[in-house]
């Protein structure tokens, strides 16, 4: 065989952990994380971008899968049907950059977006929905906005940013 990708699940919360007994270990290993600022200053600075996974890069005849799974804090390799799945190398490039863009610009939709805007709800229960941009909540990745519903009453709700898109 030859050195590719594998999701490795985690225990809960033990993500970095996990990370850095791969480290010792000399696994090459990609932990995707993205910067966050948290209302509270003692609050971690990153979180996981799959909770609980990470994704290793062996070759499975010098790395056994058992080898991985008992790694601590480690839970198990992701398969189907009794067989490690691998993520394409493409798969594991787009991840990477995706999380890199953000990480590099993480306020690009609310540079883009300021009170008063329109914006269009792009999931969730209020999905399809017009409403007008109100405020970005600090410490998350939530902004609040207002959407009319009963006879013109503007009520106001609270979405992940990633749902709302400017309205053209």
């Amino acid at each position: 065989m030859s050195l590719s990708w594998y999701v490795l699940h985690s225990k809960p919360n033990k993500e970095d952990f996990l990370y850095s007994q791969l480290r010792i270990r000399e696994i090459e290993v990609y932990y995707p994380r993205l910067r966050v600022t948290p209302i509270n200053p003692r609050s971690r600075k990153v979180k996981p971008f799959f909770p609980g996974y990470l994704f290793v890069n062996v070759d499975l005849d010098q790395t056994p899968i058992s080898s991985l799974a008992y790694v601590p804090g480690a839970n198990r390799v992701i398969s189907f049907d009794h067989e490690p799945a691998i993520v394409p190398d493409t798969i594991m490039q787009t991840i990477q950059t995706n999380v890199d863009r953000i990480n590099q610009n993480p306020d690009l939709i609310y540079n883009q977006l300021s009170h008063g805007d329109p914006v269009t709800i792009q999931g969730g229960p209020f999905e399809g929905y017009e409403a007008i941009f109100d405020t970005r909540l600090d410490g998350s990745e939530r902004v609040r906005l207002l959407i009319k519903l009963l006879r013109g009453h503007q009520m106001r709700v609270q979405v992940p940013a990633k749902m709302v898109k400017p309205k053209k």
